[in-house]
């Protein structure tokens, strides 16, 4: 499997447009049941909301996609949704946009305009995140060359997880998978070949997604 773009965690951003309040809720997902229990929490805690409108994807591929416009004219809402989600190539996904209307009608322009905007925000609320498979390697060296080892991780791409002083330092590294022989052979470089590195295994991890 490669790399593919989801979400770190649920969150929940808002905005009020003419009087109209919309509230974009994100969160990751990894099956039917998940997005639909999402789904149904959102439902029941604004069970006052004029629509509770949903865009959700599974798979790495996006092979399931389901929307609605829970009301709203249609392809105004869950379509509009949908298009965020694909455009910024997000899988494994349910976002929900809730409205509560204002008394201003926004026509069908200002309707798209608004729950895709409720999208994007409940996106960037939630945090995309590159899934890579990821080797956490686990490091020990002596006190003398921790600093330079600490300058070095500065310099590479890595997540240092973990770090504990008894008798000598060991720490906890993860990187990609394509970049560990590069670290692994860096960290020997600055230690002259007195550093010891375990693989403690690999599983895909989420690493900050580039900015478009």
């Amino acid at each position: 499997m490669s790399a593919y773009k989801t979400l770190l965690r649920s969150a929940s951003d808002e905005f009020i447009v003419n009087k109209s309040r919309f509230i974009g809720y994100a969160a990751p997902v990894k099956t039917e049941a998940e997005a639909l229990a999402f789904l149904d929490g959102i439902r029941k805690k604004h069970r006052d909301a004029t629509h509770n409108c949903y865009a959700y994807t599974l798979g790495a591929n996006m092979g399931v996609m389901r929307y609605s416009d829970d009301g709203e004219p249609g392809g105004t809402a869950g379509l509009p949704m949908m298009e965020v989600i694909k455009k910024r190539e997000v899988c494994d996904c349910c976002v929900v946009v809730t409205r509560y209307f204002g008394g201003v009608l926004l026509g069908a322009g200002g309707l798209v305009r608004a729950y895709s905007h409720g999208c994007a925000i409940g996106l960037d609320a939630a945090k995309v995140v590159v899934m890579e498979e990821s080797e956490q390697l686990l490091c020990e060296v002596a006190y003398p060359l921790w600093d330079r080892v600490q300058h070095t991780l500065r310099s590479l791409p890595v997540q240092l997880l973990s770090s504990e002083f008894t008798s000598a330092v060991t720490f906890t590294l993860l990187v990609r998978l394509t970049d560990s022989e590069t670290v692994q052979a860096e960290l020997i470089r600055v230690t002259d070949g007195r550093v010891e590195i375990l693989s403690e295994g690999t599983e895909f991890r989420a690493w900050e997604a580039e900015e478009a």
